[in-house]
């Protein structure tokens, strides 16, 4: 009796995920098709641009438009069903939001935003302590480190002529 009960439970278990299944795979598909991937989702003035669909299904070829980068096109990418187009945003563009349109024949057309930074980052990382703009503290600090593998290495050596000579 505790096993048929146990089954029971399971049937309906798998019975309602399988049903649920292609639900959740249609909303998927229906969903997926029609959006267009923007990276990088921040990008600044002189970067490149790259725009990814599935929107335009078996089509090979598109159109894409970004207000502050201009036309530019949409080819058949590395899988089946992928367009991919690039375009660089100009210099002395201004940060704010900037909208890529898609057009794909028939009369596909879908429309997203992505953000255009002030500028690029520039510099290296500082990694080391102290404020970024105290580098004299780090570069004695440096200097005094190399300076004692040194003398350690010179110590080491001296110790093993002397024991060679005796």
């Amino acid at each position: 009796m505790r096993n048929t009960r146990i089954g029971a439970g399971i049937c309906l278990a798998v019975g309602s995920l399988a049903l649920a299944a292609p639900a959740a795979g249609a909303a998927a598909d229906s969903a997926g098709e029609q959006t267009i991937r923007i990276s990088p989702a921040k990008a600044s003035p002189g970067s490149e641009v790259t725009v990814v669909t599935r929107a335009c299904g078996k089509e090979t070829y598109g159109k894409g438009t970004s207000e502050a980068g201009g036309a530019f096109h949409l080819f058949k990418g590395d899988r089946a069903g992928v367009l991919v187009g690039v375009f660089v945003i100009p210099a002395g563009t201004r940060p704010g939001t900037d909208t890529v349109t898609v057009k794909c024949p028939p009369r596909t057309r879908i429309t997203d935003t992505y953000q255009i930074a002030d500028r690029a980052p520039t510099g290296g990382v500082d990694a080391g302590f102290g404020a970024p703009t105290d580098q004299n503290t780090q570069l004695a600090a440096g200097s005094v480190l190399l300076a004692a593998a040194a003398a350690g290495g010179v110590l080491r050596m001296r110790r093993r002529t002397a024991a060679a000579r005796s």
